[in-house]
This record gives C-alpha cells, structure tokens and sequence, in this order.
C-alpha cells in the first residue's frame, strides 16, 4: 500500500499511474457493457420490463422509479429480483471510473462537481445508446432511471472517497500523538 499511497491518502506517481490504467480498461468495459448490441449478450430475462415503450427502433423507459411503479405488472418475485438487480449494477457502473477520478484529480473532489459529471457522464451514455439504435438498430434503451442510479453510484463514489481521506486524516492524527507531535 504504502507504493500506491501516500501516508495522506493521496495516490503515490506510481498509484496514479496504476489507476490511469485502470480507467482506461474500465472506460473500455464501460463501452462494451453499454454500447454494444444487446443481442451479444445472454438473455438471463425471461420477461419485458414493464413501461418500455417503443417507438420505431428507439426503446424508451420515461417513467421515473419504473421498478417501484410498475413493480405489480411483473409476474413474480424472480422477475423482480431481476429489475432490482439491474438497478443495482446501474448504480454501482460510474462508481469505479468516479472513484479513479475522484482520487486522480482535484476538481472532483467537490460535492457537486461529482453529482454534475456523474449525471453528464450517465446523459451522454444514454443518448449515445439513442443515437447507436438510430445509426444501427443496436436494441439498447434510453432508461430514465439509469440518469439517477448511476448519479447515485458516483456520490457512492465520493463518499468512499470521503471516507478513505478521513480515515487517513484519523490514522495520521494517532501517529503523531505517539510520535508526541
């Protein structure tokens, strides 16, 4: 740890490097997961989501927290679990690349900043999927939801953060009471 950090909690020039990586790997599967065809991947759904309206080739979900108001159109608790399953993994998408950024640079470190990029981030994904079904019919959907779960997955991120440099800041403040400082 002590190559990757510094005893503040910051990343060491090797941890930035490491993480830069990272990011960029993780920018690559961000790609993958969510522009490519959904026909490539394993249909692990055996139902539609309810509140999917389909207007020539683009799919829309409009209706904000669509999991809770149309909870009672899905047949059982297995379909259920499937949606809320998929919130989940919305939420926690931008976590990883928001957590790297919050630790990489300076201006995301800021409450609102990071609630702002996170939303810009998660509005440029799903008007890229809008725009890949109207250049070639890709099946991807504009999901409202996906705008507030990964928002929420980027304040996650920052509050990991926040929490790291409090620990360190704790952690540092012991070593200097038995350094007698």
């Amino acid at each position: 740890m002590k190559y990757l950090f510094q005893r503040n909690g910051e990343l060491t020039q090797l941890g930035r490097r490491i993480v830069l990586v990272l990011v960029w790997l993780y920018v690559l599967a961000i790609c993958c997961i969510c522009f490519l065809p959904q026909s490539i991947y394993p249909q692990y759904k055996m139902f539609s989501t309810p509140g999917i309206v389909q207007i020539g080739r683009f799919y829309l979900l409009l209706v904000p927290f669509n999991s809770v108001v149309n909870a009672h159109k899905l047949d059982s608790l297995v379909d259920w679990w499937m949606i809320l399953l998929q919130n989940l993994t919305n939420i926690f998408l931008l976590y990883p690349l928001v957590l790297a950024f919050v630790f990489l640079f300076r201006k995301w470190q800021n409450f609102r900043v990071v609630i702002r990029y996170s939303f810009l981030i998660s509005l440029f994904i799903e008007c890229s999927q809008l725009l890949l079904d109207f250049l070639f019919d890709v099946g991807r959907i504009f999901e409202v939801d996906d705008l507030w779960t990964n928002t929420l997955g980027g304040l996650l991120a920052y509050f990991t953060y926040r929490l790291w440099k409090k620990t360190f800041a704790k952690n540092e403040r012991i070593l200097n009471q038995k350094r007698g400082w």
